[in-house]
């Protein structure tokens, strides 16, 4: 696979795995008009290098909230898994509670590894990203933050990013605007959102291990996948910081415009 492959690869995926316009679609999108199967390259396992790369940019843009949460989490074990309204344990448990849909998620695995072979679905899919990030560019949030959201709220947001797993919607853009749909304030609407996205790639990779082991990533393909994740890497640095600005601005708004854009062509391209 060539370099500058996995270059506009490791940009698409750390720009739109943070800016709510879908990774997943535009990696299916871009591999498809890079036809990507001619490099004979597990896309599986070449997307999960990528994500590795955009789960370090969370790491190192949220820093201090991964060290609060660490000593929440054991801070809470070792109290017997009682908060005692510690808003740092707090967030650890909604963080959890957060990411419990996900297992829902294994069960469909069939029905999103699918749809990742459908660009048509992908465009309507779009489309239904583009109807949220419009509807919460007119929603201005709450004031709630991890000292009193509500358990409840964290199963909402759960949720949206279940919704997520399918190529097209938007993984930020679903988990920002469920946290400013259950009430949430911008700023911890953004942190939650990406704090999210850590344990969730953790247990993708986890759980396509295996397909990355069967992939024999090195050799010739070894270069490729650490220029792919440091690009990646920066791109979803930079695109976080880009995120927390527009929340504040409340331009979610252009983000629609774009994804239904992208998505009406893409239906169009498909129908023709």
């Amino acid at each position: 696979m060539p370099i500058w492959v996995a270059i506009v690869l490791g940009i698409v995926q750390g720009m739109a795995e943070f800016l709510p316009i879908s990774s997943s679609g535009h990696l299916t999108l871009m591999q498809a008009v890079l036809d990507f199967e001619r490099y004979h390259v597990n896309a599986v396992a070449f997307d999960l290098v990528l994500h590795l790369g955009t789960l370090v940019a969370v790491v190192i843009a949220f820093w201090k909230d991964v060290w609060m949460l660490i000593r929440g989490f054991f801070g809470w074990v070792g109290a017997g898994f009682k908060t005692e309204n510690r808003p740092e344990r707090r967030l650890v448990v909604l963080i959890l509670i957060a990411t419990l849909p996900l297992v829902i998620g294994a069960l469909m695995e069939g029905y999103v590894e699918n749809a990742f072979h459908s660009t048509l679905f992908v465009g309507i899919a779009l489309c239904f990203t583009a109807v949220m990030l419009w509807t919460a560019s007119r929603h201005s949030g709450g004031k709630k933050t991890e000292a009193d959201a509500k358990y409840g709220d964290a199963v909402k947001v759960g949720l949206m990013q279940l919704i997520a797993l399918f190529p097209g919607v938007s993984r930020s853009g679903s988990t920002i605007c469920g946290g400013l749909f259950s009430g949430f304030h911008k700023d911890f609407a953004v942190r939650f959102g990406f704090l999210m996205s850590i344990p969730a790639v953790c247990g993708a990779v986890v759980f396509k291990l295996p397909d990355l082991m069967e992939s024999g990533m090195g050799g010739d393909l070894l270069l490729p996948c650490i220029v792919g994740f440091v690009t990646s890497a920066l791109f979803g640095y930079l695109a976080i910081f880009t995120v927390k600005l527009l929340v504040k601005k409340n331009s979610f708004q252009w983000f629609g415009v774009y994804c239904l854009a992208v998505g009406l062509l893409t239906i169009l391209l498909n129908v023709i």
